[in-house]
C-alpha cells in the first residue's frame, strides 16, 4: 500500500517515503530541496512560500505516490 501524506507531513520526510517524488517538486517551482530549511518545512508550509494551495498540492503527491507504487 502507497503511503499517505498530509499538510503536516515535512519535505524531508516526503523525499523519505518517496525519492522520486522530487522532479515532480521541482516542475511546480520548489527548487530548494536540498537546503536544509528546506527538510524541516511541511508540505503545507512549503506549498505557502511557492504561492500553491496546500490541499491541491498534497492531492497531488497522494495521486503521484499511489500511481507510483
Amino acid at each position: 500500500m502507497a503511503a499517505t501524506v498530509t499538510k503536516d507531513t515535512m519535505i524531508g520526510e516526503l523525499l523519505q517515503i518517496d525519492e522520486s517524488i522530487a522532479p515532480v517538486l521541482l516542475g511546480i517551482g520548489m527548487h530548494c530541496l536540498g537546503c536544509p530549511s528546506s527538510q524541516m518545512e511541511t508540505i503545507e508550509q512549503a506549498a505557502m512560500v511557492h504561492g500553491l494551495n496546500p490541499d491541491d498540492l498534497v492531492d497531488q503527491i497522494n495521486t503521484f505516490l499511489k500511481h507510483e507504487k
